[in-house]
């Protein structure tokens, strides 16, 4: 069985000898050498032929981002980002999966102790992914939305005197998504009017990222894009992201829908986890929902889906082709819990002809699931 190449980058060596021993405990993974600076680098890939990168994303002489837009442009190939928890760090990140890096792992601490082996299981396993993960050559990032001021975010009358098609308690779209999931998101939301139904959105992400992906996400669609807080009324044309430290969990409060939010542990390994968020869709929201399984390595959220679709919510999942890993759409198809799997171009389009009564469904129980 051939193993998987790996080609470090990173200007520590410390981290570098850490990363090594980690990825080499592996039997399917082999490192092909190690580099302390993009240039070196460079020329390592040309040597070297590695199968996957990893990459630090501060660096001298050049930063990771602009190595890897260089690269996705004249060398695609599979880039794992390695990263530091701070908001400077979750902007170059973001940036960096949206250039077509993979995925990306936080900064090994060189003190590990206890946590070591829940450090390694989670790199060995996103080295992995990539490995399998086709990557096409860098296209060209999408332009920001230009919203007018009545639609602002800032605007205190926004909400209330924008036009809009939908009532406010009428649907609650809820999306799921991990690995390749901040792409994904992108893609879907900005393919949607400033008057959509409210969103709310479980992502797996780091407590450093959440607030960060939520302005990139704001800056590029149409609607409203904030990271939730206990409490707030979700609202249409409004998008509602968990924060990365807490699971968002959808409640009722008279005719409104608001967002609470809970550090309860960690479900499925995750909080935020797309299990919480889509049982209490399934418990509060019923056949008002509509629910979205995005590319993402695992199971989470599957179980949430299958209860959403016991109870007449319309259920979605994006397609084998057009996900990064199909391990979470894949598992609720498996599960019999869908109603229809497109590819990723094609869902936002769906969201909106079931939000408005345009998708015939029949109630749940005589409905067939999509096998």
């Amino acid at each position: 069985m051939k193993k998987i190449r790996v080609l470090i980058i990173d200007d520590s060596a410390l981290v570098r000898q850490l990363l090594t021993d980690i990825l080499s405990s592996d039997p399917a993974i082999e490192i092909a050498g190690t580099a302390p600076d993009p240039y070196i680098a460079r020329e390592k890939i040309k040597q070297l032929n590695p199968d996957v990168l990893t990459l630090d994303v501060e660096m001298p002489k050049m930063d990771g981002v602009t190595f890897l837009r260089n690269l996705m442009r004249l060398r695609p190939m599979p880039v794992v980002m390695v990263s530091t928890l701070t908001e400077k760090g979750a902007d170059v990140t973001l940036e960096a999966l949206e250039l077509g890096a993979i995925d990306f792992v936080t900064k090994p601490k060189l003190d590990l102790t206890e946590s070591i082996q829940e450090y390694s299981d989670e790199i060995i396993n996103k080295v992995k992914v990539a490995a399998s993960v086709r990557v096409q050559a860098l296209s060209r990032a999408p332009a920001a939305v230009n919203r007018p001021a009545e639609q602002s975010s800032t605007s205190s009358g926004a909400t209330a005197t924008r036009s809009r098609h939908f009532k406010t308690t009428d649907r609650i779209i809820a999306i799921g998504a991990s690995t390749g999931g901040t792409e994904a998101i992108k893609e879907v939301l900005m393919r949607l009017p400033a008057d959509c139904p409210g969103i709310v959105i479980a992502q797996h992400i780091p407590e450093a990222f959440s607030a960060p992906f939520a302005r990139r996400m704001d800056s590029v669609s149409a609607m409203n894009v904030c990271e939730a807080s206990d409490g707030q009324q979700i609202m249409p044309g409004h998008v509602y992201i968990a924060p990365g430290s807490h699971h968002l969990e959808l409640v009722r409060d008279g005719a409104r829908y608001i967002c609470r939010l809970s550090d309860a542990a960690p479900v499925n390994r995750h909080r935020p986890s797309v299990e919480v968020l889509f049982r209490s869709v399934s418990e509060h929201a019923g056949q008002n929902a509509i629910g979205v399984m995005l590319t993402g390595m695992g199971a989470d959220g599957a179980e949430g889906m299958m209860l959403m679709h016991q109870q007449g919510a319309y259920t979605i999942a994006q397609d084998e082709r057009t996900s990064v890993v199909w391990g979470m759409p894949g598992e609720a198809v498996k599960r019999q819990c869908v109603d229809t799997v497109l590819p990723l171009q094609n869902i936002a389009d769906s969201i909106l002809e079931t939000a408005k009564g345009k998708v015939n469904r029949a109630p749940a129980r005589e409905r067939e699931p999509v096998t």
